[in-house]
């Protein structure tokens, strides 16, 4: 990686912004004032994306584009907080006896498919030429060489199909923008109520807004060599 802020120009946008994590990194993007307007898009606003919906999905990016026309600004970032864990679908698994379909297609629908769906739809509006980059958040559980604990079936999953979505986007990018980035983010344990239930004594919990700072620097530092990787808040190419 080599240090350097990105452009200060364009349109950056978050996804799953109702969320904590999401939510933070918003509130820092729109305080540093590094793009020229920066955008929310969650299940609630003006602009709003459910995916179970894909229709929904194809009109904000077709509010996005729109926005890009009118103002003459390029889509410069796109970060894309949303996640699921566990709620009212069930809870991660501790064993092979606890998986359940019905969790599994819901941790798999916001963990992978979604994303995949955003890939589809908001990566057309990325520019061709210059710096722009998407960054997924993931999770260190998700990458299967550093499985050394087991359980979380679903979850474990999902991250690593949106790690292997990354990847797969990353090099298609490259064919349209030699300049783009894209690339899947471990943030840490962040506090928000994803986390809140597995929390335990001696593990390292950080503000969401920490976290935010962190991973906003990390993508400042990121070079196109850096696309296709999962990296965490410090930095740190992780394995898949």
């Amino acid at each position: 990686m080599t240090a350097g802020a990105p452009t200060a120009s364009g349109l950056a946008v978050v996804v799953g912004a109702g969320g904590a994590l999401g939510a933070a990194l918003l509130a820092q993007l729109q305080r540093e004032g590094s793009y020229d307007r920066v955008l929310g898009l969650g299940r609630a606003g003006e602009i709003r994306i459910d995916y179970a919906d894909e229709a929904s999905i194809a009109a904000a990016a077709q509010a996005v584009a729109k926005l890009c026309s009118e103002s003459g600004l390029a889509l410069r970032l796109l970060l894309v907080a949303s996640g699921f864990l566990h709620g009212v679908q069930g809870q991660p698994e501790r064993s092979w006896r606890h998986l359940d379909a019905g969790y599994l297609q819901q941790v798999l629908l916001v963990n992978t498919i979604g994303p995949a769906l955003l890939i589809k739809h908001f990566f057309p509006l990325l520019p061709r030429q210059g710096r722009c980059v998407a960054g997924f958040v993931s999770a260190r559980v998700g990458s299967i060489g550093d499985n050394a604990l087991g359980g979380w079936y679903g979850y474990r999953a999902s991250k690593a199909a949106l790690n292997q979505l990354v990847k797969t986007a990353a090099i298609e990018l490259a064919r349209s923008n030699r300049d783009g980035i894209c690339v899947a983010l471990h943030p840490g344990t962040v506090d928000t109520p994803l986390s809140q239930p597995f929390a335990k004594t001696g593990l390292t919990v950080r503000p969401p807004q920490e976290a935010a700072n962190d991973l906003l620097a990390v993508l400042a530092g990121l070079a196109p060599a850096d696309s296709g990787a999962l990296v965490d808040y410090r930095g740190q190419t992780l394995p898949f």
